[in-house]
């Protein structure tokens, strides 16, 4: 098993840009957990998980549908329909999020919400733009507008953070303008605008593909129930304060999701690509070998970490133990980065539904165990029951894509996973009754 070099050329492209923004997220990070409180710190805390929540919902309805179809098509005037289409849907989840965001943070003690909920929309339209552009293969132009919007947002937080009287609120605008200045200079440089258009054949383009779609939809929903019950239940049972000491420490750790990030722009065309040719053989060794990569980079990035946790001191912390917080939180993130290829692979086969009930019994799994920990410990304790939802969709995902691709290369020999014998049963189970 060997590295594909062109694939490594531009992971390193990609990871560039991924660092700048990361990076940036990280210092202001860093620097409002020494100037917020921990109520203060604790909503803006939220808001970036929103921000999260915005990017599941643009990647599952918009942006890997749209990179997985524009990889498939073979000629340009299809790679065209799919982007209107996908741009349109996009622009509509990211005004939903905007709204939903500024209802739940007046909910939770934000004056406004609105700021935040301005980040949170150009946040999920530019990166539904920038998956485009990867499909279309303009890696650069893309490290271009990420490296504009490091920039922009650098001035525009610092000013904010110098002069505002509001810190919160004029971060949450600055991080706003300066994610709607990396889509202007990402259209420029390209030379291709966002183009939308709610005619009717573009909205049959989107409706053809809502039976694959819906379950992508549920399926964000439950991944989102499942890796952000943490935060909202903390938040919401405990306050946001109570969040606090748990966010400042997961940040940390924020590097590793825009890495993931990273690999799934640069993999999911490839892959797609290969499988449109049978290649299925390629697809599940470089879904190994990218597994094993991810995986041990997280432990050691983890152990860094560690060594870190020590020497950060604020108000926001609240005398909490970061180190303890700390191996919890690497509990989370090294099963999230060991199962982000098989879930590739299972969405550019189009098992939306799988994927959908792996992430239904991970957000049960979650709910459950977050709330009783809740109950009986300090908040903590909570990361103990995500780590466990993390593992459970990490052990299912390896198991059924396992089947699919022993299915797709034995087809003489095929063995159903535990679920497609349940729903065989229950089919027939059905036919009978009728």
């Amino acid at each position: 098993m060997t590295f594909p070099g062109h694939l490594v050329r531009r992971l390193v492209l990609m990871i560039g840009g991924e660092a700048m923004q990361s990076g940036f997220h990280f210092a202001l990070n860093i620097a409002l957990l020494h100037m917020l409180s921990a109520q203060g710190y604790g909503l803006f805390a939220i808001g970036m998980v929103m921000g999260g929540v915005g990017l599941s919902y643009i990647r599952s309805l918009t942006a890997v549908p749209a990179s997985i179809w524009m990889g498939k098509s073979t000629n340009s005037a299809g790679v065209d329909a799919y982007d209107v289409a996908f741009g349109t849907a996009a622009l509509v989840v990211a005004v939903l999020m905007a709204i939903g965001t500024a209802i739940l943070m007046r909910l939770l003690g934000d004056p406004s919400g609105l700021a935040a909920g301005c980040f949170v929309g150009a946040w999920s339209l530019r990166s539904h733009m920038r998956t485009a552009f990867f499909a279309r293969r303009q890696q650069v132009i893309v490290s271009v507008s990420d490296a504009a919007f490091t920039i922009a947002g650098t001035v525009m937080a610092g000013l904010a953070i110098w002069l505002a009287k509001d810190v919160l609120q004029t971060v949450f605008y600055s991080l706003a303008a300066a994610n709607l200045f990396g889509i202007f200079v990402l259209t420029r440089l390209a030379r291709r605008t966002m183009r939308i258009s709610f005619r009717m054949p573009t909205r049959r383009r989107y409706a053809r593909l809502w039976s694959q779609l819906c379950w992508s939809a549920f399926s964000a929903t439950t991944t989102n129930i499942q890796g952000q019950s943490l935060a909202l239940l903390v938040a919401g049972i405990a306050g946001p304060a109570a969040y606090a000491p748990l966010a400042a420490v997961i940040v940390l750790f924020a590097p590793l999701r825009i890495i993931s990030l990273a690999f799934v722009n640069m993999t999911q065309p490839e892959l797609a690509k290969l499988l449109r040719n049978n290649e299925t053989r390629r697809v599940w060794s470089q879904a190994k070998l990218w597994a094993v990569v991810m995986g041990l980079g997280a432990v050691a990035y983890g152990c860094a970490i560690l060594f870190v946790l020590p020497m950060i001191k604020s108000q926001a912390l609240q005398d909490a133990s970061v180190g303890f917080i700390g191996l919890f939180v690497i509990a989370n993130f090294v099963p999230i980065m060991l199962y982000i290829m098989p879930r590739i692979v299972l969405e550019i086969m189009g098992d939306f539904r799988i994927v959908a009930f792996i992430t239904m019994g991970g957000a049960i799994v979650g709910l459950a165990l977050v709330a009783i920990l809740l109950a009986i410990a300090p908040p903590p304790w909570a990361l103990l029951g995500s780590a466990v939802s993390e593992i459970f969709v990490l052990v299912a995902s390896w198991y059924f894509v396992h089947h699919r691709m022993w299915n797709i290369e034995h087809p003489d020999q095929r063995r159903d996973s535990r679920l497609g014998s349940w729903r065989r049963r229950a089919v027939s189970f059905a036919a009978v009754k009728r």
